[in-house]
């Protein structure tokens, strides 16, 4: 009797992974156009809105951080951060009580032309999700968590690879 209830979960499981799936290809393809507007690569882009969201949780962001968040070496972050500082979209801050800590910080304009640029879809968004209660919503926040707790363990180095 378990093996229909299995596969029924399995099944869900298919379905949810491939909107998951076509969600992340529309917000690859969104950031793309984000670079565009901002005549920069799509990684300095997506760099870029890593930032600001670090920055808008209140968490501080270092290069290291960020690195490993885009999977970029440290050579290729280090270029990375010098277009984007050159460009006048971001600057690196050392700590104020440890000074060999550097946090990455994105410029007004960078946050404006962000605003402006995904406002419309923010608010689409902002839309749909009202539809829904929000007790929902915070479990199918916890059951996104869990999910990617599940592929970053799977991500995580093994011992046998270090």
């Amino acid at each position: 009797m378990e093996e229909p209830v299995l596969g029924d979960v399995a099944a869900q499981r298919e379905r949810l992974a491939e909107g998951l799936r076509a969600y992340g290809a529309s917000f690859t393809e969104l950031g793309r156009r984000f670079a565009a507007r901002l005549g920069v690569h799509s990684t300095d882009a997506f760099a870029l809105l890593e930032i600001a969201s670090a920055a808008e949780s209140g968490v501080p962001l270092s290069p290291a951080l960020l690195s490993r968040r885009i999977s970029l070496s440290s050579g290729a972050m280090t270029a990375l951060l010098n277009r984007l500082e050159q460009a006048g979209y971001v600057t690196r801050t050392r700590g104020h009580t440890d000074r060999r800590i550097v946090t990455l910080h994105s410029s007004a304009q960078v946050k404006e032309l962000a605003e402006e640029f995904f406002a419309p879809v923010n608010e689409r968004q902002d839309t749909i999700l009202a539809q829904y209660p929000p007790e929902l919503l915070h479990q199918l926040e916890t059951v996104l968590a869990q999910l990617c707790s599940t592929l970053d363990a799977q991500l995580a180095p093994r011992q046998e690879d270090i």
